[in-house]
């Protein structure tokens, strides 16, 4: 039986079990609020409460900041290169193993969810580990592969849930009429992919770019972001133009976040079925 949240008749939480759902939402936001409240504040100093006054110089302070326009420009690029290479991927990998049975699938599954799962710290020392053998130099390109392990995942389970709700029949039917692979990829799979291919890539494009624990085992000299961000927490002074540049980050990631639900909705009911 469904939930039906507009039928009457559905018995309510208790008002005890509300007030806690409500309560540990509040818990969880209140440290970012709270940078958000800051990042408006007229004093520099980090801990004067209540707040002093409000002023939008901490934004332009920090759009005249040259290292970190090179940090968000640099976290971009790299967001943008493991996005696509994730696509890419990803796709090719869920096109090969949603229909196919054979032995082995399951661990190749688990291969491509594992970056995701185990914590980053553990991913960040295995790809340092993985470019000091093949004595690789730790820079721009090895923070994009990094990211790209983890963001694989996101576009695989995008597309492994909307070909499993796509009709085999149709690819079928393109081949029957004459199609090749590409024009049946052209011309029907990938009209039916777009929305999770787009849902994924912009989830990616956020993990990716907020990404740190990976990032500061794979980023050598380079410095994206998070690193900055990260080092500013040593600069009490500088701390109103981290709350700006914190709060931007909010944004930016919720913001991809919320069009990929809504991108996705319903694929839930079906990611781990097969037809």
């Amino acid at each position: 039986m469904r939930f039906n949240p507009t039928d009457t008749n559905t018995p309510r939480a208790p008002w005890w079990l509300t007030t806690l759902a409500v309560g540990g939402i509040f818990f969880l936001h209140f440290p970012i609020i709270m940078v958000a409240l800051y990042a408006f504040n007229t004093e520099e100093s980090a801990f004067s409460f209540p707040l002093q006054g409000f002023t939008l110089r901490w934004f332009i302070a920090a759009s005249e900041r040259s290292d970190l326009l090179d940090a968000v420009w640099l976290s971009i690029q790299i967001a943008l290169i493991a996005t696509v290479s994730a696509l890419v991927l990803g796709t090719m990998a869920a096109a090969a193993l949603y229909r196919r049975n054979f032995f082995g699938k399951e661990a190749i599954t688990l291969v491509l969810i594992l970056p995701i799962a185990l914590p980053g710290i553990v991913t960040g020392i295995a790809l340092l580990s993985a470019f000091r053998l093949a004595d690789i130099e730790t820079g721009f390109w090895t923070i994009a592969i990094g990211h790209a392990t983890f963001c694989v995942v996101v576009i695989y389970n995008n597309v492994v849930a909307r070909l499993r709700r796509s009709a085999y029949s149709l690819i079928e039917a393109s081949m029957d009429l004459g199609a090749d692979g590409w024009q049946t990829f052209r011309y029907v799979l990938l009209p039916q992919l777009a929305t999770s291919l787009l849902a994924g890539a912009v989830l990616a494009f956020a993990l990716s770019f907020d990404e740190i624990i990976v990032t500061t085992f794979t980023a050598g000299q380079q410095q994206t972001l998070p690193i900055w961000l990260l080092n500013q927490l040593g600069r009490p002074r500088d701390v109103p133009v981290t709350n700006v540049v914190a709060l931007g980050i909010m944004l930016l990631t919720t913001l991809p976040i919320l069009l990929a639900w809504r991108l996705t909705q319903g694929t839930e009911d079906t990611a781990g079925a097969s037809k």
